[in-house]
């Protein structure tokens, strides 16, 4: 009886364990080729702090594709994004400040600036997710060909920004956002509250499965569970906190990944975007209103953007003319790894972070291990391929 419910859950989740095991194993590989270099404190929060800028886009991509749309122009929207910021950081704000601000010191003109930067990279993203997402859902231009065309047009933006040149001076505050770390006790408090409200929300699972008739799992396996994540968090903050603390965009990315969630699993807008993918023509018969659900989708993928190229210029420090080149397709194989389907209708936004995860490990752990250049890209290709042919496959065997 025992074996017949853990057979059940594991197919139930399937893709999820797989995505798991894949990544124990790439990290156990790299492990023993670094001798064991790459689990390291430092090592692993430089991980964890990669990962961020692409795992931001990999989670507005995750509503992309599951509309059955596609957005190839996010990599150039972030490097505009970033080049806007740091300009606005390094060229325009401190001569400006200085007249408007002139009895305020230099951290009250830094902490204006950072605000004001904030605020406009988010407005830039989200005017540019305006734009896309109103051309592909009111003129019915298809996605693919309008943010094609935006990538280049963006890229363009990048180099009329930057001249060509990198953009310094960043502030000191601007920079924080990216290179900031929690104080210990904050990262402690934090994970002991995740870890309580971890065991909460699972017992009022079972309490409105009681409520609503379902069948419940044994006491035992939700208690297991919630155990095995609060584990986890557990030892995270533990890792984290053994070297500098938990960064700051880790932490960030938290609390977009979160919010995303509930708007997937928990709002009309995610709801319908699934609908909307699996059948397009059963959505419009249904009542939804699919343009509005198309471009609201769209806006929030240029906001994401918008975080994203301002963490990347606090990553950085700087304004390049290659921020942001590529990631279109990181963010895209992140999405594909981790169980979205590029036909439409299926994908989650932790299984977005966990690919994210998995296709930084791979670049973290090549570059630990001194592999040449050509290798690293060449072996996150075979992964993508792989991916979408386990995709595929299980797409023919539901069939």
């Amino acid at each position: 009886m025992l074996a017949q419910k853990l057979n059940n859950l594991i197919r139930q989740n399937l893709k999820t364990y797989t995505m798991i095991l894949a990544l124990a194993l790439i990290w156990l590989f790299f492990g023993y080729m670094t001798d064991w270099i790459f689990f390291s404190s430092r090592n692993m929060s430089n991980l964890f702090r990669q990962m961020t800028i692409v795992s931001f886009l990999s989670i507005g991509m995750v509503m992309v594709i599951v509309t059955g749309n596609i957005d190839l122009s996010v990599g150039s929207v972030v490097g505009l994004v970033s080049a806007i910021t740091a300009y606005l950081q390094a060229v325009l704000l401190p001569p400006l400040l200085e007249s408007i601000m002139p009895g305020a010191d230099i951290l009250a003109r830094g902490l204006a600036s950072t605000a004001i930067t904030i605020v406009i990279g988010l407005l830039v993203g989200v005017i540019i997710g305006i734009w896309q997402g109103w051309v592909v859902a009111y003129l019915g231009v298809p996605a693919f060909i309008v943010t094609l065309g935006g990538m280049l047009i963006f890229r363009g933006g990048v180099l009329g920004v930057t001249q060509g040149k990198t953009i310094v001076p960043i502030e000191d505050s601007f920079r924080l956002i990216a290179q900031g770390y929690l104080p210990n006790k904050v990262g402690w408090l934090l994970g002991i509250a995740t870890v309580i409200i971890i065991f909460l929300l699972i017992l009022k699972n079972r309490k409105l499965r009681k409520e609503y008739g379902f069948t419940l799992p044994p006491l035992y396996t939700d208690l297991l569970r919630a155990s095995s994540y609060s584990g986890l968090v557990i030892l995270f903050v533990a890792v984290m906190n053994s070297y500098r603390g938990i960064p700051n965009p880790v932490l960030l990315m938290a609390v977009v990944a979160l919010i995303f969630t509930y708007i997937t699993n928990n709002t009309k807008l995610g709801r319908h975007a699934y609908a909307l993918g699996g059948n397009m023509e059963a959505t419009r018969l249904s009542g939804i209103n699919i343009r509005r659900n198309v471009f609201t989708i769209f806006v929030l993928m240029g906001l994401l953007c918008g975080v994203s190229g301002i963490v990347l210029t606090g990553y950085v420090a700087a304004g390049t003319t290659g921020g942001g080149v590529n990631y279109e397709l990181e963010a895209i194989a992140a999405c594909v790894i981790g169980g979205t389907s590029l036909m439409g209708g299926e994908g989650k936004i932790f299984g977005a972070i966990v690919g994210s995860l998995i296709m930084a490990s791979l670049l973290n752990g090549m570059s630990v291990m001194n592999m040449p250049i050509f290798w690293q890209f060449i072996i996150r290709g075979i992964v993508l391929i792989l991916a979408v042919y386990v995709d595929v496959l299980s797409k023919k065997k539901k069939a």
